[in-house]
């Protein structure tokens, strides 16, 4: 089972935009990586789950129209950035088929740290804006890191 951990697209400053949608480069880099994504990786996941903040749900809508999960794309609890990483570790050992998982810092680098190093207090990620990583579940529930793309190695 993969997981793939994205942060979400670069967002306008809360004092331009309350809700902070996306800037002009976040959707082109979203974009960008959606489509390699789609295409060069080959990823295919059951569904999308972002934290429902403007700038999660714009990037997870991008995401969707490349990805095309069968079960769609939902906001969830838990994904905010102060959330406890421990409420997805546990969510992840439940779940069967590939999701993707669009958040923000310092969430996702603790959920990752917490699922690779078994501790919420590592940087085995260095995440970006548009940034994705892969981790495997493998047997026995373990975790291993299988790649990471951001979108400055697509040349955005």
């Amino acid at each position: 089972m993969y997981a793939y951990l994205i942060q979400h697209a670069e967002a306008k400053p809360e004092e331009e935009d309350p809700e902070r949608s996306l800037t002009e480069r976040g959707w082109h880099e979203a974009r960008r990586v959606a489509g390699f994504l789609a295409g060069a990786a080959g990823v295919q996941v059951e569904r999308i789950v972002h934290s429902g903040k403007t700038r999660a749900r714009q990037t997870a809508e991008v995401l969707a129209e490349a990805l095309r999960p069968r079960g769609g794309v939902h906001a969830a609890d838990g994904l905010e950035p102060m959330a406890d990483p421990q409420l997805w570790a546990a969510r992840l050992q439940e779940t069967e088929g590939d999701i993707a998982l669009v958040g923000h810092l310092p969430h996702l680098a603790r959920l990752a740290s917490l699922l690779l190093c078994a501790t919420p207090e590592r940087e085995p990620v260095r995440f970006r804006y548009a940034g994705v990583a892969c981790l495997e579940r493998r047997e026995f529930g373990a975790w291993s890191a299988g790649w990471m793309v951001i979108p400055a190695i697509l040349g955005v």
